[in-house]
């Protein structure tokens, strides 16, 4: 059961959600209801960042495009045959998180463990500080601007951090889109 709460009082008071684990592991249905879940408490712990402008319901696919690449160790060819590559993440977007607003579009996987630092998402400009954990080292830091309307967003990520073989460095160009009406 999925409840919230707000306050009677008008300003950026937080939202508390409270779910009761109802669903098996592994099923469909489970691994929906933990991405959903997820995506709330990302999207109402951090004031300001709800969108009253909706967006449709259905499939997006948001797409990044590798501008920059800096990866130690690996080949120069195969990375530089990377850059100008395409890849599509598609997200299933339901009725409830659609009236958020494209900060759902926004939100990372929840299987990379990402913790946004800093978010804002108005006017129809939007930039996200986060911190992603890797197997060995420091966390990699992910800054992403660009803008947004109701038919999704175009940006910029850039992503930095060490490896044990050196600096990283990756530069993304992201746009999101609706595919379809139906998942």
């Amino acid at each position: 059961m999925l409840r919230s709460s707000r306050s009677k009082s008008l300003g950026s008071d937080p939202i508390v959600i409270e779910a009761e684990p109802f669903l098996a592991r592994r099923s469909p249905t489970a691994q929906a209801w933990r991405m959903h879940k997820a995506v709330f408490l990302v999207l109402l712990s951090l004031p300001g960042t709800l969108v009253a402008q909706s967006i449709q319901t259905g499939r997006w696919d948001v797409t990044s495009t590798a501008v920059d690449l800096v990866i130690p160790g690996a080949p120069a060819f195969p990375v530089r045959m990377m850059k100008g590559k395409s890849k599509s993440e598609r997200k299933c977007i339901s009725s409830e998180l659609a009236s958020t607003g494209v900060a759902v579009l926004l939100a990372p996987d929840p299987k990379a463990q990402c913790h946004i630092d800093a978010q804002q998402i108005a006017g129809g400009r939007y930039s996200q500080a986060l911190t992603c954990p890797q197997k060995q080292g420091p966390p990699i830091r992910i800054t992403r601007t660009g803008t947004y309307d109701a038919s999704g967003f175009a940006g910029r990520l850039d992503m930095s951090g060490q490896t044990p073989k050196g600096a990283i460095h990756m530069t993304l160009d992201q746009k999101a889109a609706h595919a379809a009406g139906r998942c």
